[in-house]
């Protein structure tokens, strides 16, 4: 699989929010605000792609019986350095963020691609792996973060959308708001994908070799069809 399959996979096939349904407690909690949502995807995926780097060069160093305890001192590391940043630079988010700033360290999405990809794979795939998952990480915290602020609140990244017209919904600004909006976020793209994988199998090109592998099966039905008419 070449590096650009293996970016793109993260953020439409095999995403790992909407399809995989991991990272649904930050999913669920830094979403009642799409700038929110976006600064924690983007520091996600800061600590995903740093640390997917550093254990894909590491792969033969470190030893197998202590492998989960020398990923996690890694992603401990960048989500250190990711704290430091935000609280220097950007305190506002850092200050919003809170705990969930600290709990990427234990974020499933980071620790399952070290031990399923980056162990495994060269720099280059494990970066392009890493990147493609944080991207699809935070365009679904992103969607799901905008859903529920232009509905709950009318406004989206503060620009108010009411108008003075329309009036918000305050549900989806609630935790249970927010579990409505990503359980049909799932639904939608999981609609999609089996959608797409039927319209696959459809027709003759479905079968392994195409008619001539159907044991007559498609082309008698021809004949029968011509037949009857």
């Amino acid at each position: 699989m070449s590096w650009s399959k293996e970016f793109f996979k993260g953020i439409i096939k095999e995403n790992p929010t909407l399809v995989m349904l991991l990272g649904t407690c930050p999913t669920l909690a830094m979403t009642t605000q799409a700038s929110n949502a976006l600064g924690m995807g983007i520091a996600t995926t800061f600590v995903l792609l740093g640390s997917c780097v550093v254990i894909s060069l590491l792969k033969n160093v470190i030893p197998s019986q202590v492998r989960l305890p020398c990923y996690i001192v890694i992603i401990a590391g960048f989500v250190t350095l990711v704290s430091f940043l935000l609280q220097v630079y950007v305190p506002e988010l850092y200050s919003v963020l809170g705990v969930f700033l600290s709990l990427i360290t234990v974020n499933c999405i980071i620790l399952g691609r070290a031990e399923a990809f980056a162990s495994k794979n060269s720099v280059g795939r494990s970066a392009a792996d890493a990147l493609g998952m944080g991207v699809g990480f935070t365009l679904a915290l992103l969607l799901v973060g905008s859903v529920r602020e232009i509905l709950g609140t009318g406004s989206w990244f503060g620009i108010d959308l009411t108008f003075e017209v329309l009036e918000p919904i305050p549900l989806f600004a609630t935790p249970a708001g927010g579990f409505m909006v990503f359980g049909l976020m799932v639904a939608v793209v999981n609609r999609l994908s089996h959608y797409q994988i039927s319209k696959k199998k459809m027709g003759c090109e479905s079968c392994a070799g195409g008619c001539a592998a159907c044991a007559g099966g498609c082309a008698s039905g021809a004949e029968q069809k011509e037949g009857n008419d």
